[in-house]
């Protein structure tokens, strides 16, 4: 079996300004392609499809587009991310046709779905988990676990400051009372494992022939790598999961009966990365399939190619692994050098490329300006002044000669003194001030 795994699409995002519709549309028209040429059974969009809650109308037409598309050749499973809203992505998501599964609530997490190869027969496993805020699913989970694992969750004893005086201890417990798992990414994903691994041991039992499992998350996984443009990761706290409760699926006590993981498609972060263990399933982010940032495109120009993931499984699990780059519709570029190297015929392949400038060295007037002639999309630019001695603070009194202020402060500003042709025009506006200070009195 075939499968195409992708994720972090983000449409309707900017690049520094520059809108990303023609790049996400040739991208629909890659993995359209891609679906067709390699004969792929199933597509998994790990979350973030949209960049934002409310994504504009195009994005939501070329979304829709897409999924029509892709559903017409092959079986699509799409999960929200931390960016999209799951109410709006999964909205009418059990009225959809064979070809369109959503799994954008909670409370379904743990039913399996099982994909068909391209000749009808039972050939995965797939579990597909929604973003799981931790502030909302430590309240949803409980219920669930309680229901279907016999799994109490100590209530928060918290709403006893809450209660007012001479309240009844009888009184129904309050929102801070009930069951509540810790506050953190790695509990409530540990959680989710652990529903999963009944259903998956229920859907293993009395097989002739082991399918494999793969499950669909969204997370900052401990040890995986993040970019610049993800905007809300936050490493080492509420938000970060360790790797091994993939193995164990959240220590549940049928994660060796049940079989385990083979795969888990992951999506969150933005460059493409495999996680390594000495056991488990293959953690593997496929990344973005565009740049957002500047160091994800400088990535994307050496080991980290933007892509998506093609899985070839077996009953024993994964039998190979193949990352198939992504088009490149926008050249990015950041280009670093002192003022006469970035003028220089060295650089004339980027003046078509989006470009970051990093200048070092001396800053003349009006480099910024000479730079955007030079390279008309620059959408970000930085100066490395060069490194100066520490120099003597000048005492400004009324006895300071102002020539040799405003000398000492071009030397400071642009790291050299005054050209003859400069202290002219600095002696010229002086003597034009003495002048026209002298005439109003």
């Amino acid at each position: 079996m075939r499968i195409l795994h992708t994720s972090d699409w983000h449409l309707g995002r900017t690049f520094h300004g520059r809108v990303l519709d023609d790049a996400h549309a040739a991208f629909a028209d890659h993995l359209v392609e891609l679906v067709t040429t390699e004969s792929i059974d199933a597509v998994l969009v790990a979350g973030d499809v949209y960049d934002r809650a409310i994504p504009p109308n195009d994005a939501v037409a070329l979304l829709d587009e897409t999924l029509r598309r892709l559903t017409e050749r092959t079986r699509v499973v799409l999960t929200p991310g931390n960016h999209d809203s799951a109410r709006r992505l999964g909205f009418a998501a059990d009225l959809m046709r064979e070809g369109l599964i959503i799994r954008a609530r909670t409370a379904g997490l743990d039913r399996g779905i099982i994909l068909p190869d391209a000749d009808g027969n039972e050939a995965a496993i797939v579990h597909a988990l929604p973003y799981l805020d931790p502030d909302a699913a430590r309240e949803i989970l409980p219920p669930l676990l309680a229901e279907r694992l016999g799994e109490e969750v100590p209530a928060d004893r918290t709403a006893g400051e809450d209660r007012t005086e001479g309240e009844p201890a009888t009184s129904p417990p309050s929102t801070a009372e009930r069951p509540r798992l810790p506050r953190s990414h790695e509990a409530v994903v540990s959680a989710a494992l652990r529903l999963v691994a009944a259903d998956l041991d229920r859907l293993r039992a009395g097989r002739t022939r082991r399918l494999p499992s793969l499950l669909m998350a969204h997370a900052f996984v401990v040890g995986g790598s993040a970019s610049e443009s993800e905007r809300d990761i936050r490493v080492g706290g509420v938000d970060s999961v360790p790797s091994g409760v993939f193995t164990t699926l959240g220590g549940s006590p049928l994660a060796e009966r049940s079989g385990g993981l083979d795969y888990v498609a992951l999506g969150h972060l933005h460059r493409p990365q495999e996680l390594t263990q000495s056991a488990g399933p293959r953690l593997v982010y496929s990344g973005s399939p565009l740049p957002f940032s500047f160091d994800e495109a400088e990535g994307a120009r050496s080991s980290a190619t933007k892509s998506s993931v093609l899985l070839e499984l077996s009953a024993d699990g994964v039998a190979r692994l193949e990352r198939v780059p992504t088009p490149v519709l926008h050249q990015v570029r950041t280009l670093t050098g002192t003022m006469s190297q970035l003028l220089s015929p060295a650089f004339d392949d980027a003046t078509g490329a989006w470009v970051r400038v990093i200048l070092q060295g001396e800053r003349p007037p009006g480099a910024l300006a000479t730079l955007k002639e030079r390279f008309p999309s620059l959408l970000a630019f930085q100066h490395e002044a060069p490194a100066r001695a520490a120099r003597e603070r000048v005492t400004v009194t009324a006895a300071a000669d102002p020539l040799r202020i405003a000398e000492d402060f071009l030397d400071d500003v642009c790291g050299r003194a005054p050209a003859p042709a400069e202290r002219t025009v600095l002696r010229n506006a002086y003597e034009s001030a003495l002048a026209s200070a002298r005439s109003q009195r």
